[in-house]
């Protein structure tokens, strides 16, 4: 029976109303609440310990030459007008010249779709990879934006484990038994947010060989690409695209310190033709050519930013991660009730056990966050927002003075609230 544009329109609010409870828990909506919970007349300065932005400080700022080429470009007045749906020619091409350095193979411009941030290429790849009965398979602890727009695509969410007492490694054995022939994908996401984590060489090869005993693709969110300063090189999953086909998402937002310029893409690892035979990439094109596009001048200056920024600049930053990880991680060690099963490799983050045993009058991660936000003005995520409930996230690419001070008010909470013995 065909249905009228009205029962399509009411089926429509009562899919939003079905999946309004994973909107509803976001990083963004938590942060915000805990934000507003601040005491107005604490004259200290808010420590915000819980989002991936260290652009507001003046140590994190981007590169000369990335600012120099935004600038050059607006002026140029050439890219005052509307874009190719997916993308500048010229930026596709250095995107894909960008990420060929690494591979064994050269991407064509052609597998490149430059998106308004890595938020929008996960949204389109979600939604390309809907189909009816389909399920997905989803890291926890993860990134919660999967799970809202799977939800949304009316895809099953199927969660396999990073194991923390195995470096937040994927469990592989359980990737096996959660999927089944309506299995579309499994996503990654190297370096990992929320665990701080660089999988090795080894450990992605195990899991590109997996999807491919499974018949999958693999999505590897790389958004904090190359941003490792521990003892692991980054390793892209293109490397096993021979393999396995990949889908790779990328953005300029975090090694580039620059997330409002909202630039991203997607790119096709796939050596076997795969996705195009499936006919994914057409789904692809489909769905950006009614999506918004990136900022024309952003684009315009991708080539001479991927192309011309200095190894200093990604050097200090990494020096810089590295030394606010080690402050972090090394006064975790002082406070009783929380740790830290390891230290972060790359990205941004780290994920910290709570032990609520040893608080008097703390009920869960949640509560701990409320009270913190409350009495000491600073703001961490509680791990339920990405499925790992008795955790925390906690941020360390912040100004290390300010670090300093949030994780000393973290432990004066912390005893202030520990059980007398």
């Amino acid at each position: 029976m065909k249905l009228s544009v009205f029962d399509q329109m009411e089926m429509g609010v009562n899919k939003w109303e079905a999946n309004s409870a994973v909107s509803d828990v976001s990083i963004r909506g938590i942060l915000g609440m805990l934000n507003g919970l601040c005491d107005s007349d604490d004259r200290r300065a808010v420590i915000q310990l819980g989002h991936g932005d260290p652009s507001v400080f003046p140590c994190f700022r981007t590169s000369q030459i990335a600012e120099d080429a935004v600038v050059d470009a607006i002026r140029s007045g050439k890219f005052n007008s509307y874009a190719p749906s997916f993308g500048f020619p010229p930026a596709r091409r250095a995107v894909a010249e960008f990420l060929s350095r690494d591979l064994p193979y050269t991407m064509s411009p052609d597998d490149i779709f430059l998106t308004v941030g890595c938020i929008q290429a996960i949204e389109i790849v979600v939604s390309a990879l809907a189909r009816p009965r389909a399920n997905i398979l989803l890291p926890r602890p993860g990134f919660p934006l999967y799970e809202s727009h799977a939800a949304l695509n009316s895809i099953e969410i199927r969660h396999f484990d990073l194991l923390p007492n195995k470096s937040w490694e994927v469990d592989l054995e359980s990737v096996e038994s959660l999927a089944n022939e309506n299995t579309v994908a499994i996503v990654i996401i190297n370096p990992g947010n929320p665990c701080g984590t660089v999988f090795s060489y080894q450990h992605l090869l195990k899991i590109a060989e997996t999807a491919k005993k499974l018949g999958i693709c693999v999505v590897s969110d790389e958004v904090y690409g190359h941003i490792a300063f521990g003892n692991k090189p980054f390793v892209p999953m293109g490397v096993f695209g021979s393999i396995v086909p990949v889908v790779t998402l990328g953005s300029l937002s975090k090694r580039w310190i620059v997330p409002g310029w909202r630039i991203g893409w997607i790119g096709m690892n796939d050596r076997g033709g795969v996705l195009k035979q499936t006919k994914f990439v057409d789904k692809i094109k489909g769905i950006i050519s009614v999506s918004s596009d990136p900022p024309t001048f952003v684009q315009a200056a991708i080539p001479k930013i991927l192309a011309k920024t200095s190894k200093d600049f990604f050097n200090k930053f990494a020096s810089i991660l590295r030394q606010c990880s080690d402050i972090c991680f090394n006064q975790l060690r002082e406070i009783k009730c929380l740790s830290c099963p390891n230290k972060p490799d790359g990205s941004m983050f780290m994920m910290v056990q709570l032990h609520v045993s040893k608080l008097e009058d703390v009920i869960d991660d949640l509560d701990f966050c409320i009270k913190l936000a409350k009495e000491e003005s600073v703001i961490v995520l509680p791990g339920f927002v990405l499925g790992l409930k008795g955790w925390l996230r906690i941020t360390f690419a912040v100004d290390p003075s300010s670090l300093e001070e949030g994780m000393q008010r973290i432990k004066a909470f912390c005893n202030r609230h520990a059980k007398l013995h």
